[in-house]
């Protein structure tokens, strides 16, 4: 199973907890062939085939990393080797990209932890990875956003359909915003005046469509390390201890924390009479937001204007076309306690404070019983609400710039603001400068997609014969030298099976039917087999027939005659009784009588010929012959399918085969052609080959009888071989539907017989009684 599929795998280890996704996509030779050309000028279609996340990060063993293996790593890995085929694991890149918990180690346990990752995956699995550094890495946070761009743009459609997704000034892609824990990250393609403006801050990504076309992008990325919301949770209460404790006093005021509500400085709650340091709640949302917004760092210098915060450079935003998704915490803290994951509305500044205002103002108490009924961990959730709420707001619109929908700006007219990101996206209405989401169409919005959806694209061959790669890098021209290639390879030849269409439907259906109990399975498996068997065109199933005859049937050596009794001709000979090959419905519009092997005269009149006909009777070699005696009755006699010719390319084999000339003789010496071809299915075969293919079949027999009387009999008789060689020649080409050739190897051939009239010679000393000469 899992013939059409193609799998990726991929670790996320984040600074909480590792997740692991395991994405899948039809392999492109699969699909090329079948695909409209709407499809071929869109990307590879992924989807996340599994998910599952552990905790805590990987960084948790940074000082014993020989134990993250065992420990952490095994569950996923045992899960990704159950998910995929095994026939598909060899074929499969696993990838573990480390991002910010990982990136707050020192340098040296960094390399430790990796290597160690490495070399488990490599002991415990079969999966793809041949290069440690590429596969196994810790991921800088421009690397990380430009993949969640990448995703983002992917799953709203803005790279398949930019008619569909245009904002305005050329403009038909999205900003990506993600926070976590330890960081945050942009990315975002900036207007053309400012990309030209720019140009040495951008990172150049190329994609592949279907069609082995390319697209560029030019993108700016980049991350606030430490700006995450628990590294700034962290800060803000240093801060908050620094400026308001009191010597002599254990007890802090924190507005962020819901009125009542005790905790220690590390978070842990706080119940009863204690001396220890502890932060306790005021819930005052408006001095909450006061306190947090210093953290962002406005105050600090800009060495390279212009700069958002924290002194970091960024490309001016046109919040006019640059619209931004923003994921993980923006997507949480925007929802979470304050809304449910049904609530799809577009952002809105106004609406969502007085929600954070009403939450955050109440008694701790009254908090946790509304909220204990539909949440497993109420205190960690609801304890953190109005921090991060905080802290999000201050990113946003006092980092970032983000217009305050509802005050700062008005929604455009004749856009339904309330729509959801992936319904806005479909009706080009995505026009709000920021909207959280999580999931767009089912499927997650990470930066995982991002690099898989590179991979995947790389798969596809391109158009061009010196194609570039496949990946990101510098905004230069060509290939700049910190080219990330994507890490896939491309078959240069798209032939694939004909057959596979039915298969991979069948395929499909049966992916669906694997909840099924295991006899209604069978049942189901036995029934598509039968239906697709019934289906597919007369020429395939007889093709697969032959396959399956040509396994089950006992070997034969070359030159031993032929005998029944094997594979599916034996069962259904037990079946229903022996029975000769007919072999009517390939020649059913076409007169049979029309096909015979000539006669073989031994009269003394023939003279050059005799020596050579009398080896042929000897050898069951006889001169095919045409009954036309006419150009017209030869158009007449012409059949005008694919399938009735190739039948009388049958017919003509099948009689030369009596004489033990063609099907053995092909065989042994035009194996790159006819390897594998037997009776049963060489007029399927010769019924799929193009005109080209068909004219090199022919010259094939025609090399291979020249090469075969060449050993033999031109010893014996030098000139009565030519006109054998020609009837076959006459007889293929006829059947292949190449008249003019037809009559030009006719003349020849009835001149060679009109000059074989003249005594017969002796045969030479030394031929056998057979007719062949010693050897």
């Amino acid at each position: 199973m899992g013939k059409k599929w193609r799998y990726g795998v991929i670790l996320d280890a984040g600074s909480s907890g590792t997740r692991l996704h395991i994405y899948r996509w039809q392999d492109p030779s699969k699909i090329i062939k079948h695909a409209s050309v709407e499809e071929l000028n869109t990307l590879p279609t992924l989807e996340n085939y599994y998910t599952k996340k552990i905790r805590p990060g990987v960084s948790t063993w940074g000082d014993h990393p020989e134990d993250v293996g065992s420990e952490h790593l095994e569950a996923l890995i045992k899960k990704a080797k159950k998910k995929i085929p095994d026939d598909k694991h060899a074929d499969t890149p696993i990838y573990l990209m480390a991002t910010a918990g990982v990136r707050l180690l020192p340098k040296n346990q960094q390399r430790s932890l990796l290597s160690e990752i490495c070399t488990y995956f490599r002991q415990e699995s079969q999966f793809s990875l041949p290069d440690c550094n590429a596969h196994i890495q810790v991921i800088p946070g421009e690397t990380e956003g430009l993949y969640g761009w990448l995703a983002a743009n992917y799953l709203l459609g803005g790279f398949d359909n930019p008619e569909g997704h245009a904002h305005g000034k050329g403009h038909h892609t999205y900003g990506f915003l993600d926070m976590g824990g330890a960081s945050a990250q942009i990315a975002f393609a900036p207007n053309t005046t400012v990309a030209k403006e720019h140009g040495n801050d951008l990172k150049l990504v190329r994609l592949r469509t279907m069609n082995g076309a390319s697209l560029e992008y030019k993108v700016f990325s980049s991350t606030w390390l430490g700006f995450g919301v628990n590294q700034a949770r962290s800060r803000y209460v240093k801060q908050l201890i620094d400026s308001i404790l009191i010597d002599g006093e254990h007890e802090v005021p924190d507005p962020c924390l819901p009125r009542g509500l005790r905790t220690t400085e590390t978070g842990d709650a706080i119940e009863g009479i204690s001396k220890q340091l502890q932060l306790v709640g005021t819930g005052e949302f408006d001095e909450c937001m006061r306190t947090t917004k210093p953290l962002l760092g406005k105050e600090m210098p800009c060495k390279d204007d212009p700069c958002l915060f924290n002194g970091q450079h960024v490309p001016p935003i046109d919040f006019d076309v640059n619209h931004f998704v923003g994921v993980s915490e923006y997507w949480h803290t925007t929802h979470g306690v304050f809304g449910t994951k049904d609530d799809d509305a577009a952002y809105d500044f106004n609406t969502y404070q007085k929600k954070v205002m009403e939450f955050c103002s109440q008694p701790w108490g009254e908090i946790e019983s509304s909220i204990e009924s539909r949440k497993t961990d109420p205190f960690k959730e609801a304890q953190e609400a109005c921090f991060k709420a905080s802290w999000l707001i201050n990113v946003l619109h006092e980092g970032i710039g983000i217009p305050r929908v509802g005050i700062d700006d008005t929604p455009t007219p004749g856009i339904n603001v309330t729509k959801s990101i992936g319904e806005a996206a479909k009706a080009q209405g995505f026009l709000n400068a920021f909207q959280a989401a999580d999931e767009i169409d089912d499927m997650e919005i990470s930066w995982t997609l991002g690099k898989m959806v590179l991979y995947a694209a790389g798969q596809i061959p391109p158009q061009d014969d010196f194609p570039l790669p496949v990946g990101f890098g510098s905004n230069t021209k060509g290939i700049p030298l910190d080219f990330q290639h994507a890490g896939s390879t491309y078959n240069h030849s798209l032939v694939v099976d004909h057959e596979d269409g039915w298969s991979d439907t069948a395929e499909d259906l049966i992916d669906h039917a694997r909840s099924k109990s295991a006899s209604g399975f069978l049942v189901f498996i036995t029934i598509i087999i039968v239906v697709a068997f019934i289906l597919r065109k007369r020429d395939r199933r007889m093709r697969l027939y032959s396959r399956i005859n040509h396994v089950l049937r006992r070997p034969r050596r070359p030159g031993s005659p032929r005998k029944g009794g094997g594979g599916l001709s034996a069962l259904r000979s037990k079946l229903f009784g022996q029975r000769g090959h007919h072999y009517e419905r390939v020649l059913e519009e076409g007169d049979a009588d029309q096909f015979e092997l000539g006669d073989v005269s031994s009269d003394d009149d023939h003279s050059e010929s005799s020596i050579g006909t009398r080896l042929g009777r000897a050898s069951g070699l006889a001169t095919p012959k045409l009954n036309i005696e006419s150009f017209d009755d030869l158009k007449k006699a012409m059949p005008s399918h694919a399938i009735d010719r190739s039948g009388l390319v049958l017919s003509v084999l099948l009689s030369l085969e009596k004489a033990g000339v063609v099907l053995d003789l092909g065989l042994e010496l035009a194996p790159p052609l006819l390897e594998g071809l037997e009776r049963d299915d060489l007029d399927a075969r010769l019924s799929d080959l193009p005109a080209e293919a068909r004219e090199e079949v022919e010259r094939v027999l025609d090399d291979a009888l020249r090469q075969h009387l060449r050993r033999h009999l031109a010893p014996c008789a030098p000139r009565g071989h030519q006109g054998l060689r020609l009837g076959l020649r006459l007889q293929l080409l006829y059947a292949l539907g190449d008249t003019r050739r037809v009559l030009d190897i006719d003349a020849n051939n009835h001149a060679l017989r009109a000059r074989a009239r003249a005594p017969p010679e002796p045969a030479p000393p030394g031929a056998k009684a057979d007719g062949f000469c010693a050897t």
